[in-house]
Parts: structure tokens; C-alpha cells; sequence
């Protein structure tokens, strides 16, 4: 929604009070035995570097990451002699021929050389394990500790472990500072000289580990899938001991008899930074030169500054209490009322996104920064057609804002990639991305025709780019971004044909992400022209682009070309002879029912061209679709549907989804099918880990509170009964750079506020009433 500028500031007319956020139980995660999986182990990242604790007491495994650490290296995979075919493929396609087309597309229009499948396209790599291996005098390795608790503070982003052995009170704190940029290990015991340990580093593979001075150091070089000479990695590890003496092996440190032992981890990588080495090296000398107890307080200073700009709270009950695995399983299954589960899911999700990027850096990954493997699932890289989009879903709406950057310098760097393959496949002006990339420009499209040419990715990339403009308001970032969604307008604009049926223009060859249909002739085919996704996405891009224009007083021809061409691209769905929205523009019968992927409601979530009170029979066709597609799959499928049920307004239903999210489980799997769910440490399960779950579900709680697509703020659109009694919620963000607070109970708004960087004249709609309303002025 959009601000109506007025002259000057007026009375405030809205309701105004005073959140009791002092008595909000502390967000923290917590468990009462160490992790036996990493699955279990506590998350810890400043955004560029990353560490997982098992929390172990004789033999600690602590998995290193930097978010910078790729193998792999740039290709150029485009077919130049692709178009050559294209005319073949778009007939075959007009003529019912789909299955002919796809082979075609199979032979000739996908990308050449191994693609996505070699080591030249890569992968996010774990930066391996740091070894803690600790000896207690008089205690045998079959001990167990007394009064052991993990926890981590959400608040704080540290993490702690305490126990008691054999009358000995030890402590161990972790974090990956905001400060000095390293990761930071405090290990303490309450009497004197109990501190025995020996540290070492390892890794799968490419590695080589030596001690030099007070220090143990892990370097190597990737595989960049030509010589072998890719991406160096360098790691840094320095105790800093009170009593007690440190000694060394050629592969180790070893300390004995320390009464406290700081354990500073510098860690780098030569992606974008040839001087990696000695970056490594200041990062550590300037660390352990500073007191911990300033280190840690500007650790969590600095990281409060972003997550402690959103305050929620549910109410607390018994639940609260127990360890979160233990909530989990009787959140799951009904036992007992714990309101706020649902309140610390959602603040983790922020803690995440804080967690894995960072300003200036990259975007987070499939993985967030958090891999334990060499080989990553699905090369832990940015897939297009849903994932790395769902990953800053909930950035803008959660007063992340700044945290969408990392993502929009990733597309800038798609641009000149994407004008190859925009000129080698399509013969067209412009960019596009198919459904993959990775840190090294991948534009081409995948291997197979059934998932590899989907035409969405480019222009599903805007729609985040123009998102951070829609809730900042910011015109210099607008004239920044606005060349990359030119771009992408400029393909679509000359990419597009004429559907000889309909008259409408239409992307030719495309998928509809990642799913097949029967042709009349029984067989199957995943290529077809104008699928609905490609519809809705130029839809609302040429939208976007239009508005960027006449707002930047730009390219007024261009403007002119885009309004004309609006006319002539589908609408925003089709309705289905069985009354669902078709997912393709003819209206094929999809092989799998329950397919993950929703694609075709697109225009519902993120778009806003469907909605209950714009398009009801496109909403209530949207319906029927979630209906028969279930409510199952992998998490970030669930996730999807949380949030497809927020923009209908149904809150029960949302809720129901959420909870299937937040269903236990320890598989690993890959998955495409039903399952879900989260892990121990409540990290989002495909399986195996992904994390678009966790930041899907954490935008859809906060479209069950607040929307702001509908050229109106709406507060408490998809309130579940299971939140009615009571609830408040501070520092939300809307559309137009409005910043909301509002307070309910028995499903009522109670009290709200709407502040802004200057007093606006905007509309809101409480408690059923849509009225307008001044903001108030930061």
C-alpha cells in the first residue's frame, strides 16, 4: 500500500497505549541432555561466519561455517545455436504437441556441459569441525553430568552449557560476535585448575591442519571443477588461558589445568577478499586483545539493535517452562495449552534471518550459513522458483528491512549472466535466471526441460527487489534497483508471443514449477506456453515497472510499451471447469493431485493481485486449489500454505499448517513428498534441513497479524481462535514504511499505533471497519 503525502502534521486520532512487556517470558531455546545430531545442536551466526555446539562434555563437535565458503567457479553454459530451435518448440507447443516440444527442448534448449551437476557449478561447504576433547580428574567417560542445560538466548544470540561433574561446576558460552567478527568460546569451572582439553580441527576433505605459536590453523583449497584450484579457505583458532599451561602437537593445542580457557575462532575465505589471510589474522589479534565482558555486551548490543526492534508476546502457560523438545512434541500432539510456542518460533525466525546474512555479504542459502556436509543437499545454492524468495519473505514485514540488500546485490549479478541467456535461448533483450543459480552468475537454464526451464525465476526475484521499496519508501535504493527490473521487463516485454486462441502474449517454452500435466492423448508433458506463475509474474512486474518509471520520471516510451502490453497478458487466474484456479493456460489435468508446488497462486502470496475483497471468485477459486492440493509436504510446502490461508483471511486453517510445521521429527531423507517438519533445535525439516521452512512460516505468522497489500493496513486479518484471548505485538512493519504496534484481546484490537518518518494520512481496518487514520510521527 501506498502513503498519501499531507502538508502538515494533524492530531493523532488513533488509539494509543502502553505494551507490559516486562513480564514477556524471555525468548529462549533450551534442552536438558547435549545433542546426539546435529540436527539438535544450537545455531550461532554473525551473518558471515556461523558455528553449531553439540554441547558435549568429553568430546564437544562444534561445525564451523562462512556463509563465503563455495567451490565450484563462474561457467558459461548457454547453448549460443538454442534459438535456432525455438521457433520448432513454440509451434509443436501451439499444434497440442507438448511431448514432441519437450524432447526437443530436452536436446536443444537446456544448458550445455554438466550444468548444476559438476563440480564447476559448485556448492555451499561446510568449513569443518572444531574438536573439543575434554579429560576430568576422577571422572570416568560412562559419567553422567547433574543439573546439565543447553540453552540459547535469543535476545543475546548466546548460547551456554552448564553442568556439574564430580562436584565441579563448569559453564561454557558460545557466539559468533557482531563485534570482532570471529566466533568466541568461554569455557569456566567454579574451582580453581579443573580445565583440561585438547582442541583440534578436521574436515572431510581439502584440508590441511598445523599449529604455529599459540596457534592451530585449518587451510585448503575447493574444487573449482577445471584445475582444481578454487576457493581458499583459511581458519584461526587461539586459546587465551587464567592458569594452567598450553602445549601443542603438530595437529593440536593442548591445555592443562586452566581455570578459565577463551577460545577465539577467525575465520576467512579469498571470495572477494585476496588478503583473506591476513584479515583472518587482524580479526583474531584485535579479538583477544579486547575483555570478554566488553566483547560480549557489544556482541549483544549490536545484535538487539536489529532483533529488538519486534516485541511479541501470546501469554505464557505451564508449557513454557519445559525443554522446547519437549514442547514441541506436546505442542504437536495437544497436551497441554502453550500459547507461546507460537510467539518463539516466529522470534527465531528473526534471530535466523540476523544470523545468516548480513549487509554487504550474501543472501542466506538453502542452508541458511548452517551445513554440516561437503556435499550439501541440493548443493546448498539459491534455487528461484520458491526457496530463496520464501528465504526474505519475512524480512521487510519482521523491520528487517536492510537485511533484503544481500539478495538484491545477488540479482545485480545475474544481470550480465542473464543477457547471454536472455540472447542465446530467446534471442531476446533483457536478463533472465531459470530456476538455479549460485554465487558464480548462473542465468541458464537446468539440465532437464521438466523443471529447468521454468521462465519465473527473474521475474519472481523482482518481486522481492520491489518489495524492499514498497516497505521502505526508499528512492535511492528504487533508482538503484530499477535498471535490474527494466531488465527484466525488457525480456518479458520482447520474450512473450501470441497465443492465436486467446489473442493473449505468453511466455514459450516455460513450466509451471515442478509439476507435469496429460495431454489429450494420455501422455505427459511439463513444457507448455504461458503457465499461470509466468502470467502473474509479468503481470505484476510490468505493474512495478510502470510505477518505477512514472515515479523516477523515466523511459516514458518504455512506460507507454508496458501499459499497452498489460492489456494483452492474461489474467490473474483462470477459473477451471471444477472451479480451481488452472494452472496452465489450457486446462490440463496435473499428474499429481498433491503436487508441492503451488505455483499457479502466485497472484495470492507474494502478489497481491488476488484477494478476498478485490477478487472474490479468484479467492474463492484459490481455495478450492488448496483444497484439493491438501495441506502435506515438505516444510517449506506447508509453509507456503500457511500463508496462502493468511491472504484468505482464515486463521483456523493458517494455524493448522503452522502446527504441522512445528511437528517433530528426526528424518533426514530427501524429500519431495509428504512430511515436514522441525528438528530438535527447530530448525525446518524437508527433510533434510532447509531453512526457506523456517523463514516462510515466520513470514506467514505475521500475515495472520497484519497486511498491508490491499491499499490498506489490515490488523488481525487470520487471527486462529488459538491466539484470541490475548495477544500484543510491537515493531511490525506495513507497506509505505509504517511501523505498527497493536494490543488485542477476546480477538478485539484493544489499542494500536501507526508511526511513520512523517505524519500520514492512511487507511487501516480495525475490528471490521476500514478507516482513515494520521500516523504518528518517529
Amino acid at each position: 500500500m501506498y502513503k498519501k503525502p499531507i502538508q502538515h502534521i494533524v492530531t493523532l486520532t488513533l488509539i494509543l497505549f502502553t505494551f507490559d512487556l516486562a513480564a514477556q517470558q524471555k525468548p529462549d531455546i533450551w534442552y536438558d541432555k547435549p545433542a546426539k545430531i546435529w540436527e539438535e545442536t544450537i545455531p550461532l551466526g554473525n551473518g558471515r561466519l556461523g558455528m553449531t555446539p553439540d554441547g558435549n562434555i568429553f568430546n564437544e563437535k562444534i561445525v564451523l561455517n562462512d556463509i563465503t565458503l563455495w567451490s565450484g567457479s563462474k561457467q558459461d553454459a548457454n547453448n549460443y545455436e538454442a534459438n535456432k530451435s525455438l521457433p520448432l518448440i513454440r509451434q509443436l507447443i501451439l499444434e497440442g504437441k507438448n511431448d514432441e516440444a519437450q524432447e526437443l527442448v530436452n536436446k536443444n534448449f537446456v544448458c550445455l556441459g554438466p550444468g548444476s551437476e559438476g563440480p564447476k557449478w559448485g556448492k555451499f561447504q561446510t568449513l569443518g569441525d572444531l574438536n573439543l576433547a575434554f579429560e576430568y580428574s576422577g571422572v570416568s567417560k560412562n559419567t553422567k553430568p547433574e543439573k546439565y542445560k543447553r540453552t540459547l538466548s535469543l535476545e543475546d544470540a548466546i548460547a551456554t552449557t552448564n553442568f556439574s561433574l564430580n562436584g565441579v561446576n563448569y559453564k561454557k558460552e558460545y557466539f559468533s560476535s557482531f563485534d570482532d567478527d570471529v566466533n568466541v568460546i568461554r569455557i569456566t569451572a567454579d574451582k580453581p585448575g579443573k580445565l583440561n582439553l585438547t582442541i583440534s580441527l578436521n574436515r572431510a576433505e581439502r584440508f590441511a591442519v598445523k599449529t604455529e605459536g599459540r596457534e592451530l590453523q585449518m587451510y585448503g583449497q575447493l574444487d573449482n571443477g577445471t584445475d582444481g584450484k578454487g576457493m581458499q579457505y583459511l581458519t584461526r583458532v587461539q586459546p587465551v588461558l587464567q592458569g594452567g599451561s598450553l602445549s601443542k602437537t603438530d595437529t593440536s593445542l593442548v591445555i592443562k589445568n586452566a581455570s578459565e580457557v577463551l577460545i577465539y575462532v577467525s575465520a576467512g575465505t579469498d571470495f572477494k577478499d585476496p588478503d583473506f589471510e591476513n584479515t583472518t589474522k587482524k580479526l583474531l589479534a584485535n579479538a583477544v586483545k579486547k575483555q570478554y565482558a566488553i566483547q560480549k555486551q557489544n556482541h549483544s548490543k549490536n545484535f538487539y539493535k536489529l532483533f529488538g526492534r519486534v516485541k511479541f508476546d501470546l501469554g505464557t502457560g505451564k508449557e513454557a517452562a519445559k525443554p522446547t523438545n519437549v514442547r514441541l512434541d506436546n505442542f504437536y500432539k495437544n497436551y497441554g495449552e502453550d500459547v507461546s510456542l507460537p510467539a518463539l518460533f516466529f522470534q527465531f525466525g528473526r534471530y535466523l534471518t540476523i544470523s545468516s546474512t548480513r549487509v554487504g555479504l550474501l543472501p542466506p542459502n538453502l542452508q541458511g550459513l548452517w551445513a554440516k556436509e561437503i556435499n550439501t543437499p541440493w548443493n546448498g545454492d539459491y534455487h528461484l522458483d520458491v526457496n530463496v524468495q520464501m528465504n526474505h519473505w519475512p524480512v521487510e514485514v519482521a523491520n528487517l528491512s536492510e537485511l533484503n540488500l544481500p539478495l538484491a546485490d545477488l540479482v545485480k549479478g545475474l544481470v550480465e549472466p542473464g543477457e547471454r541467456t536472455a540472447k542465446a535461448y530467446y534471442n531476446a533483450k533483457g536478463w533472465i535466471a531459470h530456476v538455479i543459480t549460485n554465487v558464480w552468475g548462473y542465468t541458464e537454464p537446468g539440465e532437464s526441460a521438466s523443471w529447468g526451464v521454468a521462465n519465473a525465476g527473474s521475474g519472481w526475484l523482482c518481486n522481492n527487489l520491489w518489495d524492499h521499496y514498497a516497505f521502505s519508501q526508499d528512492k535511492e535504493y528504487l533508482k538503484e534497483i530499477y535498471p535490474v527490473l527494466k531488465g527484466s521487463a525488457l525480456f518479458y516485454n520482447d520474450a512473450l508471443i501470441k497465443d492465436p486462441k486467446t489473442g493473449w502474449m505468453v511466455t514459450s517454452p516455460s513450466v509451471s514449477p515442478e509439476n507435469t500435466f496429460y495431454l489429450p492423448n494420455g501422455k505427459t508433458a511439463s513444457v507448455s506456453m504461458g503457465p499461470t506463475i509466468d502470467n502473474q509474474i509479468v503481470r505484476e512486474l510490468f505493474g512495478n515497472v510502470i510505477t518505477a518509471s512514472r515515479l523516477l520520471g523515466l523511459d516514458a516510451e518504455f512506460r507507454q510499451e508496458l501499459e499497452e502490453k498489460l492489456d494483452k497478458i492474461p489474467p490473474a487466474g483462470v477459473i477451471s471447469k471444477d472451479g480451481r484456479i488452472q494452472e496452465w493456460l489450457e486446462d490440463y489435468k496435473e499428474t499429481d493431485l498433491e503436487h508441492r508446488h503451488i505455483s499457479h497462486l502466485y497472484g495470492l502470496y507474494p502478489a497481491a493481485l488476488i484477494s478476498p475483497s478485490k477478487t472474490p471468485e479468484l479467492a474463492q477459486a484459490a481455495k478450492k486449489t488448496l483444497e484439493v492440493r491438501g495441506d502435506d509436504g515438505p516444510s517449506w510446502t506447508i509453509a507456503y500454505k500457511q500463508l496462502f490461508w493468511a491472504r484468505l483471511h482464515d486463521g483456523n486453517r493458517a494455524f493448522k499448517l503452522l502446527k504441522e510445521i512445528l511437528k517433530p521429527t528426526f528424518r533426514t531423507d530427501i524429500n519431495y513428498g509428504a512430511g515436514g517438519g522441525v528438528y530438535p533445535n527447530m530448525l525446518s525439516a524437508g527433510p533434510p534441513f532447509q531453512i526457506d521452512g523456517n523463514f516462510g512460516a515466520t513470514a506467514g505468522i505475521a500475515e495472520m497479524l497484519l497486511q498491508s497489500h490491499d491499499d490498506f493496513i489490515d490488523l488481525l486479518p487470520a487471527l486462529p481462535d488459538a491466539w484470541k484471548a490475548y495477544g500484543n505485538i510491537k515493531g511490525l512493519k506495513a507497506r509505505g514504511n509504517f511501523t505498527i504496534d497493536m494490543s488485542w484481546k477476546n480477538g478485539k484490537i484493544i489499542g494500536y499505533r501507526i508511526a511513520s518518518p512523517t505524519s500520514e494520512t492512511v487507511k487501516v481496518k480495525v475490528n471490521g471497519e476500514i478507516k482513515e487514520v494520521k500516523s504518528v510521527q518517529l
